[in-house]
């Protein structure tokens, strides 16, 4: 909850385990300081096999709206959780931008951009990445009206075409 709130710098052990009711003494000895129980709290709320098959499984020229439906589900659902804390921290940790490179290039998109894109593999990952990246920043960081409250449907149909073609159309 502090790094989803705060992202990793604002996030400190003393409040985190004040939040949990414990001594800060704890959090080190079982995590090994803030960088190990950053890492714990990374723990995905669903299993990306299932979404890579799911975002797979279908008509290749709908896979962004798939995305991002499957996406906005677990993010909603999860109030930004910990994509959000991952967001929250890639400009000022280093290992949350290492964290934030691996989803994005082996974890996810690389296995879907390789499935159906055409052609430069490295480049369509990239800018799927930038794509959804730039949605969480927005709808779940900087909380920008109207995207951040905007229902799935509208944020599908005003973001599943540029995604698209990042995956499957002419750059």
């Amino acid at each position: 909850m502090e790094f989803t709130e705060r992202g990793f710098d604002g996030a400190t052990v003393r409040t985190i385990a004040q939040r949990a009711g414990m001594d800060p003494a704890m959090v080190n000895h079982w995590f090994g300081g803030k960088d190990g129980l950053f890492v714990s709290a990374l723990q995905l709320p669903v299993d990306p096999e299932d979404i890579v098959r799911r975002v797979l499984d279908g008509d290749p020229g709908q896979t962004a709206e798939r995305i991002l439906r499957t996406f906005l589900t677990v993010w909603d659902t999860n109030g930004g959780g910990a994509l959000t804390a991952l967001v929250r921290s890639v400009s000022s940790h280093e290992a949350a931008a290492r964290m934030m490179r691996e989803f994005v290039s082996r974890v996810i998109f690389g296995r879907i951009v390789t499935a159906v894109a055409p052609d430069q593999p490295e480049l369509r990952t990239a800018l799927c990445g930038t794509q959804i990246t730039g949605l969480a920043m927005i709808r779940y960081v900087i909380c920008l009206e109207p995207l951040a409250s905007a229902d799935h449907d509208t944020v599908v149909t005003a973001i599943a075409p540029n995604l698209q073609r990042y995956l499957t159309g002419v750059l």
